[in-house]
């Protein structure tokens, strides 16, 4: 079994051990990019993907390059998290600059856990008129879920563990691994009692 070691306080010390390998997340990804290029493959228009920032990136430009056919991208930026509890209210701290009126949609999330930002999300881009909206998530906690419409495209369901590696990060740090680590049920009770 491999483990990542967190090196810095507040968490330093902590064993997490590995989730899903760069090949696994890799190798669903190409599934993910196939399936998303044949129900697009013969629309007018290219769909646009919206990624979530900052936890979607990697995700997103790995899908992009996985897909097969073109697809023009855009942003967004909401804030639902501190440390490792969510908030439970949604900020809009950037919103996209594309104009998504009868355009096909594909919302790209890293995660998808209590479903807050996924419902808010989705109000808030069929404001403005898609053709269509579908959304992806390379994780989903399905059983924690409370979501308005259930995800088009999912790389992997998970259980209710606190993630990083991959885009998915603890305020900030970490996001550049490679592959997909997990707190286990009990460290991460324990460090939210100490939140």
């Amino acid at each position: 079994m491999r483990y990542f070691e967190i090196p810095q306080d507040p968490f330093k010390g902590y064993r997490l051990p590995l989730l899903f390998s760069e090949s696994d997340i890799q190798a669903r990804i190409a599934i993910l990019g196939k399936q998303i290029s044949k129900n697009f493959k013969n629309k007018k228009q290219a769909p646009i993907l919206i990624g979530v920032l900052n936890g979607s990136f990697y995700f997103m430009a790995d899908l992009l390059r996985a897909m097969s056919i073109e697809a023009e991208m855009d942003f967004l930026k909401i804030s639902s998290y501190q440390k490792t509890k969510s908030t439970g209210t949604i900020s809009l701290i950037k919103d996209i600059s594309a104009d998504i009126r009868n355009r096909d949609i594909v919302i790209i999330e890293d995660i998808i856990d209590t479903g807050l930002s996924m419902n808010y999300l989705r109000k808030h881009l069929l404001n403005n008129s898609p053709a269509s909206l579908s959304i992806a998530t390379l994780l989903y906690k399905k059983e924690l879920a409370n979501l308005d419409k259930e995800p088009d495209y999912v790389g992997f369901e998970i259980p209710d563990l606190f993630v990083l590696g991959y885009g998915l990060d603890i305020n900030q740090y970490y996001r550049q691994l490679r592959d997909i680590y997990a707190f286990s049920s009990e460290d991460l009770a324990e460090i939210r009692n100490e939140e």
